[in-house]
């Protein structure tokens, strides 16, 4: 019988006291998990190893390697498989125990704040693990892919009419060499007027195709109405959204003020600050081409690079006009996202070198996860009635959208 081949629980200490690993505790623990399996494969089967019996209902076929996280260490398991009928699985793997669950809980969360692989050691050591390397580490993180491709690639339902395109270049490991490569993020204001992350993926450099194809990506997934994108000057992202979106496209004026400081001397860049504010600041875009003749003519004798940039880049620089006043301090620059931006270097940062795109997609899409739920709970970024002012054409004077105190505001000045 197939009671008759399993061990005896003294039979069990035995040879748990022989062993010459020097581990009784976690050998012990092997050695009963070990022959819980066989009674309970032999349950499934109907009959024991290698017995013959007329109420077995499938025979075994080998066996599957599955690591095991304990309070005692690392258990490598074999599992017996089942040649046809329904596969087993450990009872005391589903559920997790507790123990294991926070084990989990503790390490995946150490990775998303920026934890280094390497001190993971110091955060497990309470738990009753000896050594945590980083193989195991990158395994039991790995649970994070799953929740972090579903983020990326789910449907996007609401209308964005605002869309902001970043990039982020970090370090990974590739084909033997360390690399630099765009992490490139989408996000977006909804239709609702709250933000969300709609868009993550990591390229191997910001070229034209790239960004086509993660733009593709997004109308793919559902992206519509939109009426302005947002980013740094990029001539392959530019021309990828013109391609792609045919949608409006607004440069950052602040990344514009900076790029400027390149183009003249250093005892000139607070006059040149101070001139192209003048612009960003005005009250209508009127106003504003109105300033940017006059800066151009106030800069062409002392810093004609600048004033050739200028003309050069004064339709993309006044996009934002074109869009209710409560929305301009938002729109006219990137800055906004600066935040989440900074949060993400902060954590790659400490990593310093991913071992591969996963990695870096795993670590930037958790804390982008997060950041997103935080943002659809929150108050809205863009008040429901200027939203409106965007989302619907007003045909009828009598019939206009009331104003709002916010709609009325003065845009705060641009920031230096």
């Amino acid at each position: 019988m197939a009671e008759d081949r399993m061990m005896t629980p003294a039979q069990v200490a035995a040879e748990a006291m022989g062993g010459e690993h020097g581990d009784l505790l976690r050998d012990a623990v092997a050695l009963v998990v070990r022959e819980l399996m066989e009674a309970e494969v032999c349950q499934l089967t109907g009959a024991g190893r290698g017995e013959r019996a007329e109420d077995r209902v499938t025979n075994l076929n080998g066996y599957r390697q599955r690591a095991w996280e304990t309070r005692v260490g690392e258990i490598e398991l074999q599992i017996p498989r089942t040649r046809s009928g329904p596969a087993y699985f450990p009872s005391f793997l589903e559920p997790r125990r507790r123990c294991e669950q926070a084990i989990v809980a503790v390490v995946m969360e150490a990775y998303v704040n920026g934890v280094s692989t390497r001190k993971v050691d110091r955060l497990v050591e309470q738990l009753g693990i000896q050594s945590m390397s980083k193989d195991r580490v990158g395994r039991m993180c790995s649970e994070l892919d799953e929740h972090v491709e579903q983020f990326r690639s789910r449907e996007l339902t609401a209308a964005y009419p605002y869309l902001w395109l970043d990039a982020k270049h970090v370090k990974v490991r590739d084909r033997g060499r360390v690399v630099s490569k765009a992490l490139v993020v989408a996000y977006a204001v909804a239709d609702t007027g709250h933000r969300e992350v709609i868009g993550l993926d990591i390229g191997e450099v910001e070229s034209e195709a790239f960004w086509t194809e993660f733009l593709r990506g997004l109308r793919a997934r559902g992206l519509h109405g939109l009426r302005l994108v947002i980013s740094d000057h990029h001539e392959g992202l530019k021309n990828a959204v013109a391609r792609v979106l045919d949608a409006p496209w607004q440069r950052c004026c602040v990344h514009f003020v900076r790029n400027m400081h390149g183009h003249c001397r250093p005892a000139q860049r607070g006059l040149v600050s101070a001139a192209l504010r003048e612009v960003f600041n005005a009250t209508d875009r009127a106003e504003a081409r109105k300033r940017v003749g006059d800066v151009i003519d106030r800069l062409t004798p002392i810093a004609t690079k600048v004033a050739e940039l200028l003309e050069g880049a004064e339709e993309d620089l006044l996009a934002f006009f074109d869009f209710p006043a409560a929305h301009w301090t938002k729109l006219r620059s990137t800055n906004p996202l600066e935040r989440v931006n900074r949060e993400i270097g902060r954590r790659s940062d400490v990593v310093g070198i991913f071992p591969n795109d996963a990695a870096a997609l795993r670590l930037s899409g958790a804390l982008l996860i997060e950041q997103n739920d935080e943002w659809l709970v929150c108050r809205r970024y863009l008040s429901d009635e200027s939203m409106r002012l965007i989302l619907y054409e007003v045909t009828d004077p009598e019939n206009s959208l009331p104003s709002t105190p916010e709609d009325q505001e003065v845009p705060a000045p641009l920031a230096a």
